[in-house]
């Protein structure tokens, strides 16, 4: 497979690629193994796992979701910052590691790299969402989703930087988490399009996934919108009722 870059970085691209053993260049490592290692890595539920350990069941306490934002409500802030950061290096890690290992961080990828790349931060995401430990009923993908953008480096970390800072400041002015993941979420494609227009053309793999990811995070915030139309979202500070 022919990477599609400038001269420059087709030799940084063929020197790292050519320290990759073959096996790893195998289409069924690419789009079987990684990904399939990727989904069990983002299914690993470290809410569930935390509370636990702190005897807490997190499906029967505030709203019952398995992510960072209810464990910070039922175990503690810092039990919840915790969460969030594993849920984070969960798609973090498998990200930068298939990057690398496909050669992809080098040099802008072709679109089987691409795809075999994507697969992979897909699969991180699903495992979180579908985890089959939880009977496929997991947590919402924000975290996770962060990580993997970021692991996509540079093509999607600065654009994931950005709106993790927008997501920052929505969340500590309106107080609402689900507001700042919403607004943060829609906002990830403009600017990925911003920083990377020259590439887009190349990169329509990669803006293709991003839309993917953005609906299915506000497919998994619906009954937060609802609530918000209503009044009705809990807000930092406020216990769940």
């Amino acid at each position: 497979m022919n990477i599609c870059c400038s001269k420059n970085t087709c030799l940084k691209a063929s020197l790292f690629t050519g320290m990759i053993p073959a096996m790893l260049q195998h289409p069924l490592i690419w789009y079987g193994v990684f990904p399939l290692a990727g989904y069990f890595i983002g299914s690993i539920p470290f809410g569930v796992l935390i509370a636990r350990s702190r005897g807490v069941n997190l499906r029967q306490v505030g709203s019952g979701n398995v992510g960072a934002t209810n464990v910070v409500r039922s175990v503690g802030r810092g039990w919840g910052y915790l969460c969030f950061l594993l849920d984070l290096l969960k798609g973090f890690v498998p990200s930068l590691t298939t990057g690398l290992l496909l050669g992809a961080c080098a040099a802008t990828p072709d679109a089987a790299r691409q795809g075999a790349w994507l697969a992979v931060g897909a699969a991180c995401v699903a495992g979180h969402v579908f985890p089959v430990w939880l009977t496929f009923r997991g947590g919402k993908g924000v975290a996770t989703s962060l990580g993997v953008v970021l692991g996509m480096y540079p093509y999607f970390t600065a654009p994931g930087l950005i709106v993790f800072g927008l997501w920052i400041i929505i969340t500590l002015v309106s107080r609402y988490v689900s507001l700042g993941s919403i607004l943060s979420c829609l906002l990830f494609v403009p600017v990925f399009a911003v920083l990377h227009w020259n590439e887009l053309r190349i990169l329509w793999p990669m803006t293709i996934f991003a839309c993917v990811i953005v609906l299915l995070i506000l497919w998994r915030h619906r009954t937060n919108v609802k609530r918000l139309l209503a009044g009705t979202e809990n807000q930092i500070g406020r216990k769940t009722k």
